[in-house]
């Protein structure tokens, strides 16, 4: 391995699955702007928009509710309606 290339520091993170709201901490170097306290100890926080609690590989659920696509999904599909207005 390169010498001098990994970082020196790693740290305990909260990382939080904002479509089921779970939680879980690990050792990481990612940078952060946001705290969060977790049984009287606070933390770094990190957002995620999806984990193995809500990925459709790991529950077993074959559909994926894509929160960001859905209003350009709608304008792709009605365009020619919406550009008539």
């Amino acid at each position: 391995m390169k010498k001098e290339i990994h970082p020196d520091v790693y740290r305990l993170v909260a990382f939080k699955d904002m479509s089921n709201e779970h939680t879980f901490i690990t050792r990481s170097c990612v940078n952060t702007k946001e705290n969060i306290t977790i049984d009287g100890v606070e933390y770094p926080l990190y957002k995620v928009e999806i984990s193995n609690t809500s990925h459709p590989f790991y529950t077993g659920k074959m559909k994926l509710v894509d929160t960001a696509g859905r209003v350009d999904k709608f304008r792709s599909r009605y365009k020619s309606h919406l550009e008539k207005k």
